[in-house]
């Protein structure tokens, strides 16, 4: 191989994944954060459509889950298709399609169209998040993985920052328009941007560094040897996974798996019930609620970039992880405890957005550090179906925990307890020490 030349720093590694960072990561987190707000976009839709269409909370609480159940069903297949057919194809599909879905949520009109359409986003958006978490490792060496996790999972908290105002202003300012009411706007609006940029991503992603006309044939070079290194090194691990069904049998896999159902459960337990902690904390109006909800996520922005970069410096993502996971537990408790005194909910709130939404984020630098490169599709995709079972998990506990007791005080500290069995399981699994093992 010729020399490479010193492009910055030592070894040009430096300018070399500033250049590949700016050139993927604001357009997935534009795509993810898309993906993020339709999913949770019914929270602030139920502040208009549940009196509109009688909904109970209850019924509002399946139909927030039963995305997850089509998600689960085609997240593996989703995922292992990617490598065979290209991440252009695979996103762009997934993003067109649930696009569609999600706009036509104006037409809900019972109770049974409302699950249909949910579960078809599920089954349309299967494959996105660990089909980017997958593309990230054609592109980023290990040792750098967090902080290009960190850029991307910044969609979540993005969507919230931006979700809140732009659904509320959708269905305050255009309620009424053309016949339809504001939550059919607010669906219409943020679904259509979806199949635009699904059009986009053919067009602008490469499947592989090898296929990006952007880099130079140095630079593919140093970047091919920064990931070969990490390749050897999955090769020399004591357990090598090259198949599905050795990966499931994996107990580190399986708690790593837990701890993102737990850790996902305390997040949409944020996202989807958020609109419905605040006026119960005592705001009034749409609009008002909207530009109240943002500030949670704003927070978890500035605390993901901290600790992954914390995480990153140090090599160490258990106690990373699971220390946010147990300060953001603590909160919700907080919250859960407060739940009519803004001045304490608030806060309580925004803590356990942020810390979760952390813990959440350095979560995904363990397992393609760990897992085999014949299993890491698979791997990825199965860690991440557990996840999303714990979104379907956490808004049914509440919806109907809430309708026994008219309060959400009881389900809130049910995923509570959750969350911190998740970082519990977290510090006790020895992933991460067998990988660093090899890697130190």
């Amino acid at each position: 191989m010729a020399a490479i030349p010193l492009i910055a720093g030592v070894d040009g590694r430096d300018a070399l994944y500033r250049r590949i960072t700016w050139r993927l990561l604001p357009f997935l987190t534009l795509c993810y954060m898309l993906a993020y707000l339709d999913r949770i976009n019914i929270g602030f839709a139920k502040l208009q459509m549940q009196t509109e269409l009688a909904f109970s909370d209850a019924a509002y609480g399946v139909a927030a889950g039963i995305f997850f159940i089509g998600y689960v069903l085609f997240e593996i297949p989703s995922n292992l298709l990617l490598p065979r057919i290209g991440a252009r194809k695979t996103l762009s599909r997934i993003m067109v399609l649930w696009g569609i879905t999600s706009a036509s949520m104006l037409f809900v009109r019972d109770v049974h169209t409302f699950y249909a359409l949910r579960f078809l986003l599920g089954v349309f958006e299967a494959g996105f998040a660990p089909g980017m978490v997958l593309y990230l490792t054609y592109w980023y060496a290990p040792s750098r993985t967090a902080r290009a996790m960190a850029i991307v999972m910044w969609a979540g908290p993005i969507g919230g920052v931006l979700g809140g105002p732009l659904s509320s202003w959708a269905m305050t300012s255009l309620a009424g328009a053309h016949g339809l009411e504001g939550w059919q706007w607010m669906f219409l609006l943020e679904g259509l941007p979806c199949c635009v940029l699904g059009v986009i991503a053919f067009f602008f992603l490469d499947d592989r560094p090898q296929q990006a006309r952007w880099l130079s044939t140095d630079e593919k070079a140093l970047l091919d040897e920064d990931l070969e290194t990490a390749r050897a090194h999955r090769a020399s691990s004591e357990t090598r996974h090259h198949s599905l069904r050795t990966v499931v049998c994996d107990l580190r896999v399986l708690t790593l798996a837990f701890s993102n159902f737990c850790v996902i459960a305390g997040i949409y337990t944020v996202s989807f019930w958020l609109p419905t902690i605040l006026r119960t904390a005592g705001l009034a109006g749409t609009m008002a609620i909207g530009l109240w909800s943002s500030i949670p996520y704003i927070a978890a922005i500035a605390v993901m970039g901290w600790l992954c970069r914390s995480s990153d410096r140090r090599n160490e993502r258990r106690r990373h992880s699971a220390v946010a996971s147990i300060a953001g537990a603590a909160a919700l408790a907080i919250a859960a405890l407060h739940p009519t005194d803004l001045a304490i909910a608030l806060p309580a709130i925004t803590i356990a957005t942020a810390m979760l939404w952390a813990s959440y984020t350095v979560l995904w630098a363990l397992p393609a550090g760990y897992l085999g490169s014949g299993a890491v599709a698979g791997g990825i995709a199965f860690i991440n179906i557990c996840g999303a079972l714990g979104g379907f998990a956490s808004p049914i506990i509440i919806g109907c925990i809430k309708s026994l007791t008219g309060s959400m005080q009881a389900g809130m500290f049910t995923i509570v307890a959750i969350a911190f069995a998740g970082a519990v399981a977290m510090l006790l699994n020895p992933i991460e020490r067998k990988t660093e093992r090899h890697h130190g």
